[in-house]
């Protein structure tokens, strides 16, 4: 039963569509089997559905938050601000009467993260069925963030690679990144300011990425520690019977 534990806890925070392809079906069949037949009063099934619903709960929890209007603007713990290397910048343009601009500019990049965290689903799909029994001992094991840490691992750059184009498009149908190229040129023009060579769209990418893995990792959280965090039926009986 602690593999089935294991998987169960895995799978409730992962950001994911609902199962469609015959892979994933056999897959949880495959998990079912094993990790059911040694007793503790609930069949295959119900364990292969208990990890089905627990990857549709992981996508109302993970992507609702951070991929609706202001899901990352209105959160403090995530919301993208000016990068550290163009506050130097900030201050000196509000001052001069840019400040609406810089706001615009912040609001575009959030906008733009927001936008771009649904593009996980299919990567984080992907990452649970390379998972090894190996892999979930340890995570059971580990930390509280024992999980979102594994997914970090295997998922990073896929995820990097999956925003950027998002990220650019939303970036340039708002304005950012015109707003970017009006604030540094205002800046340079003033004597004897250094050049600035800075990568926005980058940025933003990275900062989606890791507070899309903050909120899974608090989620994580959530399922380890607070019984209210399991809010079907069926993930209830699955966890009440871990062992």
């Amino acid at each position: 039963m602690i593999r089935m534990m294991t998987l169960v806890l895995v799978a409730t925070f992962l950001v994911s569509a609902n199962p469609a392809s015959a892979q994933l079906d056999k897959m949880f069949k495959g998990l079912s089997g094993t990790i059911g037949g040694g007793g503790g009063g609930l069949s295959d099934a119900k364990i292969g559905s208990g990890l089905q619903e627990a990857l549709k709960v992981g996508t109302e929890n993970a992507v609702v938050q951070t991929g609706q209007m202001d899901g990352f603007f209105a959160n403090k713990a995530i919301k993208i601000l000016m990068p550290k290397s163009l506050q130097a910048v900030e201050q000196p343009l509000r001052l001069v009467g840019f400040g609406p601009k810089i706001d615009e500019f912040v609001l575009g990049m959030n906008r733009a993260a927001e936008k771009a965290v649904p593009f996980a689903k299919e990567i984080f799909w992907d990452a649970i069925g390379q998972m090894t029994f190996d892999d979930a001992r340890k995570i059971l094991n580990g930390r509280d963030t024992a999980a979102t840490d594994y997914f970090k691992g295997k998922t990073s750059t896929k995820l990097h690679t999956a925003f950027r184009p998002t990220v650019e498009k939303v970036m340039n149908d708002v304005g950012v990144n015109r707003q970017y190229n009006e604030l540094i040129g205002k800046y340079q023009s003033v004597p004897f300011t250094k050049s600035i060579s800075f990568d926005v769209n980058q940025y933003v990418t990275e900062k989606a990425t890791d507070g899309l893995f903050l909120v899974v990792g608090q989620e994580e959280k959530k399922i380890r520690t607070n019984p209210a965090a399991r809010v079907t039926d069926l993930l209830k009986d699955v966890f009440a019977n871990r062992r």
